[in-house]
């Protein structure tokens, strides 16, 4: 996710928590850009969980498994 829809975003909160409000198509927007930011940080936790390792007593490398494995 790029800056500027960063920066959208703030916008948006800034212009919802003053007495103007949001339209409905901002709303709709914001949701948008809202979901997209969270699935962005999903995404960059999974993938640095993915590549992450634990090392044991005896200095062996084993990979996270995921809960329930």
């Amino acid at each position: 996710m790029d800056q500027t829809k960063i920066n959208r975003i703030n916008e948006l909160a800034r212009k919802a928590k003053t007495a103007e409000g949001l339209t409905a198509a901002e709303k709709a927007e914001q949701a948008a850009l809202r979901r997209e930011y969270v699935d962005a940080v999903l995404g960059n936790l999974k993938g640095q969980l993915d590549r992450t390792y634990i090392m044991d007593e005896q200095g062996n490398k084993q990979k996270l498994k995921k809960k329930g494995e």
